[in-house]
């Protein structure tokens, strides 16, 4: 590429001229996250190629643009350039700006809101980008049996969050203290930082957000209306839950800054390997050994369900390895209604060690039925006829 000339917009996201808006978004996301000065800080190179890919973006996802790209290429956006005229990228009327908002609105974030958000929940933030308003939301990993995840459960879980502070009742200032507007945003709860290239809103250091500011902070949370805390919580496990499924907490989460809403509480549940049991979706597998004679003769054995032993029926004649389905008898649904079924392989046992009384019954069996070294089954017997 000569220098000067300014690099495709397709190349730069690394995709196809042909590619969906979805596939735009995609692409922008993942070179966002690359190379926002958050995550490269003090590296120009990086936050010159968030601007290069930001633009890139702005430019393809919209319809009318994109197509005057594909037509005039770079010249479509200059001063006066293209058949639109006026207004480029950064031009008089032009449509690139700010490489944040286009980076907000891919990831989900309102205007306005600073570099936090989204942003920071996705490398481990606190969520709120250290202003005011809403609490982080907390993840509680939880371990139940298979039993409980069959019947349902209720569990009290422990866990350290930032609670509202009990001195203040989370406002952040003393009892009895006034109201002044604070003097850092006048009032505004936001303040704007020049990082090189980038101007960038963030909450207020010094009032979090709320635009005002206490004569006396809390002197237990320091003006923060937030404390370290244990919290207990009971937690009702649903029956059907599988590993992998959440539960929401609503307001269980870390309180907000300054007296602002709580955040929630997600438990994701982790169900663990059963002795017996093997699961697959709402059925159960397990193997159950019966006896030579049990399996020649049939008979009936109990066997274990979620709900306790049941009957099963094993014919005469029955083969190792053959599967029974026991109606009803697996897990519930999730959203209730039916249950799934279970199902019982069994594994004929053949004995290790006979006495000599039983070594002549079984012989005198072999000879009333005619054995030899050769396979009972005829169908077997005439398939491998091509190896002797």
């Amino acid at each position: 590429m000569a220098a000067g000339q300014k690099q495709d917009y397709y190349e730069l996201l690394g995709v196809a001229k042909n590619a969906t808006e979805e596939d735009l978004k995609k692409a922008y996301r993942k070179k966002a996250v690359q190379y926002h000065p958050d995550k490269n800080p003090g590296n120009k190179e990086a936050e010159e190629m968030f601007k290069k890919v930001s633009e890139a973006y702005e430019a393809l996802k919209d319809p009318d643009k994109r197509a005057a790209y594909d037509r005039y290429g770079h010249a479509a956006f200059q001063q006066g350039g293209g058949p639109r005229g006026g207004g480029g990228f950064g031009g008089a009327g032009g449509g690139f700006h700010d490489p944040f908002d286009i980076f907000r609105e891919v990831f989900g974030q309102q205007g306005g809101g600073g570099g936090g958000g989204m942003f920071d929940q996705f490398f481990g933030g606190d969520g709120n980008g250290g202003g005011a308003g809403r609490g982080s939301d907390l993840r509680y990993d939880l371990e139940i049996t298979l039993e409980e995840a069959a019947h349902g459960v209720e569990k009290e879980i422990s866990f350290r969050k930032l609670g509202a502070c009990g001195h203040c009742h989370g406002s952040g200032a003393e009892p009895g203290s006034k109201k002044t507007t604070c003097p850092t945003c006048r009032g505004a709860g936001q303040v704007t930082t020049s990082r090189g290239f980038f101007h960038v809103r963030q909450a207020c250091p010094t009032c979090h957000g709320s635009g005002q500011k206490f004569e006396k902070t809390c002197a237990k949370c320091h003006g923060e209306g937030r404390v370290n805390e244990t919290a207990k919580v009971k937690v009702k496990i649903p029956a059907g839950v599988d590993t992998g499924n959440k539960l929401r907490s609503v307001g269980n989460g870390e309180a907000g800054a300054q007296g602002g809403e709580a955040g929630d509480l997600y438990i994701v549940v982790h169900v663990k390997d059963h002795e017996i049991f093997e699961r697959q979706g709402d059925d159960l597998h397990c193997e159950i050994p019966i006896k030579f004679t049990l399996a020649a003769l049939g008979g009936t054995i109990h066997v274990p369900t979620m709900a306790g032993k049941a009957s099963l029926k094993i014919p005469a004649g029955t083969q190792s390895g053959t599967t029974f389905r026991l109606k009803g008898r697996g897990m519930p649904h999730l959203r209730g209604g039916s249950h799934g079924d279970q199902l019982i392989r069994v594994q004929v046992e053949v004995p290790t060690s006979l006495s000599s009384e039983q070594k002549k019954i079984l012989e005198e069996f072999g000879r009333v039925s005619g054995d030899t070294d050769e396979p009972m089954s005829k169908g077997f017997f005439e398939k491998a006829k091509k190896f002797f």
